[in-house]
């Protein structure tokens, strides 16, 4: 097992720099030791197109003999069955090209993505929106990504490599009560959700609506408990606003939260939050959790009713005196 993650590490190592030989400064280091890389890709065919995406990866071990790169993409225009459809593009070509080096072919994809998209977004600019709070340099956001996707190595692959019931159904959505700071407004959804197909369904029916489509970023986090193999299926998605994502699945990680996703929305209103707007985002995302009681993990669970009646007997003795 070992001398297999030697030959892929080399394999890795020889992917990487061909990679950076080809794209140059396009191309970005975020932890070598740790396997995490990132590049921005554009519209080499127009220099004006807001039409960007970075796409951030982890090469685990077993990378490329038996196991796929983590992978996360970061775009504010990507939503929707935009993200879904170019999601099932990247596993088709892993799928098709099992145990090779398939980065270059997943960066060109994405490229020619980029590139129907400026084409048919020409006479709907408008439509496409730009990435608020830009108060920090590329690399800063790198850096600032660096934490939160570190953590989702112990998570289960973004890669959807499994069949879901074909008759699952919409789970019930909730909604919090929306908060605002200096003119930007914040709102939470909640839903239970035990497959990635179910976590589709309740975008999609979000999307439905024309107020949150329209905000300025919709973050989403989901924690799948998979009992089979004792294990999470969990992801997150920041929609434009930079390591928003990865807060928000760590907060649901230290609630120890399970089978259940969170959408934050945000409306921008010109005025730049800074670091606050990380805190409302996770204020309205623990509320919403409080309020469906999903925080309540079996360890606070009461283990022995007898106790419990003696301590609300010793309790009212107390109040008696």
């Amino acid at each position: 097992m070992a001398d297999g993650n030697e030959e892929n590490l080399q394999k890795q190592i020889d992917e990487v720099e061909a990679l950076s030989s080809i794209y140059g400064d396009e191309w970005c280091v975020i932890d070598e030791a740790a396997r995490i890389f990132c590049i921005r890709i554009s519209d080499p065919t127009d220099d004006q197109s807001k039409c960007t995406l970075c796409l951030q990866v982890i090469l685990p071990p077993e990378y490329p003999a038996t196991a796929p790169p983590i992978y996360q993409l970061n775009a504010p225009w990507l939503r929707g069955e935009d993200r879904v459809e170019l999601c099932n593009h990247l596993e088709e070509i892993y799928l098709q090209n099992l145990g090779e080096s398939i980065l270059y072919q997943w960066v060109e994809k994405i490229r020619e993505v980029l590139i129907e998209k400026s084409w048919s977004s020409n006479s709907a600019d408008g439509n496409i929106k730009k990435t608020t709070e830009e108060d920090v340099s590329f690399e800063d956001e790198l850096l600032e990504d660096y934490q939160p996707v570190q953590k989702m190595m112990n998570c289960t692959s973004t890669f959807l490599l499994f069949e879901c019931p074909e008759d699952e159904e919409l789970p019930p959505v909730s909604h919090g009560e929306p908060f605002t700071d200096r003119r930007s407004t914040f709102q939470a959804h909640l839903a239970p959700v035990v497959s990635p197909k179910q976590v589709k369904l309740v975008l999609n029916k979000l999307y439905e609506n024309k107020k949150i489509a329209s905000a300025t970023h919709n973050i989403y986090a989901y924690r799948i408990h998979c009992e089979n193999k004792q294990t999470f299926l969990q992801d997150c998605e920041d929609d434009g606003e930079t390591a928003a994502g990865g807060r928000l699945l760590h907060l649901m990680q230290i609630l120890d939260v399970r089978n259940v996703m969170v959408v934050v929305s945000r409306w921008f209103g010109g005025i730049l939050l800074g670091p606050d707007r990380f805190k409302h985002i996770n204020n309205c995302a623990r509320n919403i959790l409080v309020e469906h009681h999903c925080t309540l993990s079996r360890d606070d669970m009461p283990k022995h009713p007898g106790k419990n009646k003696k301590v609300k007997k010793d309790s009212k003795k107390h109040n008696d005196h």
